[in-house]
């Protein structure tokens, strides 16, 4: 019997992780994890809860507190805290500019740290992963994986698109780059490439083009390892 495959899909935001990372887990027929969900559903708890995300302090002694559960069907990944459905209110303009911050917090990232792995630990045929540290940190001994990026420029329009332009392109653009920062900057699992990771730039590629690559190089990694 196969070895479980564990796919690692990081990089910054707007390079196509989200979409590529589903479709990928869909072809493969593997299991999906958004780990930026994860950070975006505490810190959506955080913000309802009266909690000062600005507070690493007040952070970190919450974040133990909130159940979260990650669904881990590629083609309907849905999440839920403390039973209620998060899906959609996760992904709101607050919860954006206060998500570096809170996912910076230490205690915070050991709590999905834990999650995470055990959620690649329970999928029997394997799972895909994506985010900003699961090469690096979270799953160091992915069969592959994979860094994806973009041009600046690119990332802020594709962005900007998924606003349905509420946003202008500069201001996602500069946006994107402060939290570029952050996220890089961070002392604990900063947004790295892994030294064995296989980088995939996005920008001239569409996403059927995108997909295809990284199911060819799970597929090249998972020959070399059965």
């Amino acid at each position: 019997m196969d070895n479980p495959v564990i796919v690692a899909i990081d990089g910054p935001s707007g390079t196509g992780k989200s979409s590529t990372s589903k479709a990928v887990a869909a072809k493969l027929g593997l299991s999906y994890l958004d780990t930026g969900a994860q950070y975006r559903a505490i810190t959506w708890w955080m913000l309802t809860n009266g909690i000062d995300v600005n507070d690493p302090a007040a952070v970190a002694d919450s974040a133990g507190k909130p159940v979260i559960v990650s669904g881990t069907d590629p083609l309907d990944p849905q999440i839920s805290v403390d039973g209620a459905d998060a899906t959609a209110p996760i992904r709101s303009q607050e919860v954006t500019a206060a998500v570096s911050a809170v996912s910076a917090v230490p205690e915070v990232r050991a709590r999905m740290v834990e999650v995470q792995r055990a959620a690649a630990a329970s999928a029997a045929a394997g799972i895909v992963v994506e985010g900003r540290d699961i090469g690096t940190t979270v799953l160091p001994d992915a069969t592959a994986k994979i860094f994806l990026t973009a041009s600046a420029g690119v990332r802020a329009a594709r962005r900007s698109t998924e606003l349905k332009g509420a946003v202008s392109v500069a201001a996602t653009q500069e946006a994107l780059t402060r939290r570029d920062a952050a996220d890089s900057g961070r002392k604990t699992s900063p947004l790295a490439k892994a030294a064995d990771a296989i980088e995939v730039d996005t920008s001239e590629l569409t996403l059927d083009q995108v997909v295809d690559r990284v199911v060819a190089l799970v597929e090249q990694k998972r020959a070399t390892v059965r």
